[in-house]
């Protein structure tokens, strides 16, 4: 058995089976830069070890509901030519908290909006006074208007 560098550069299809990731979803993060690839004289990519780790990181991102947009902003921040270091991802593990720290509080307001209209007994949203008499709040837009503050 061969040791493994840092440096080793791995098929598609390596990859897609160390992640579970789809190669049709490794060639989408490509396209988004989120990961990079290398490419032999033939043509076929070749992905530092290190994708391995981002892709992981992308997969549980978006399994908690992280907009790969987001995943995107946070992953601007490391290097995409080397294995970030400790203090790149404190770095944007301190970034991520701040986004984690603010989606945890709007699922709060959530369950607390939620509970308060089952609560109130009526169950019903449309006849529904105590929240929204009047329908106020449709004279701001369409959506949950309480719920989403960015939606004010």
């Amino acid at each position: 058995m061969t040791s493994r560098t840092s440096e080793e550069l791995l098929a598609i299809g390596e990859v897609s089976r160390r992640t579970g990731a789809a190669v049709s979803a490794i060639r989408y993060y490509e396209s988004l830069g989120l990961v990079t690839a290398h490419r032999t004289a033939g043509g076929t990519r070749r992905f530092p070890r290190h994708t391995i780790r981002r892709i992981s990181i992308i997969q549980l991102a978006t399994r908690f509901g992280i907009p790969l947009v987001e995943v995107a902003e946070v992953f601007s921040a490391l290097p995409a030519e080397r294995p970030p270091t400790r203090r790149d991802w404190m770095r944007i593990s301190r970034a991520w908290h701040e986004r984690l720290e603010e989606r945890k509080q709007a699922i709060d307001r959530m369950q607390r909006e939620l509970a308060g209209c089952i609560g109130c007994g009526c169950l019903s949203l449309q006849a529904c006074t105590l929240f929204n008499p009047g329908d106020r709040l449709g004279e701001d837009g369409a959506g949950a208007r309480r719920v989403d503050p960015g939606a004010r």
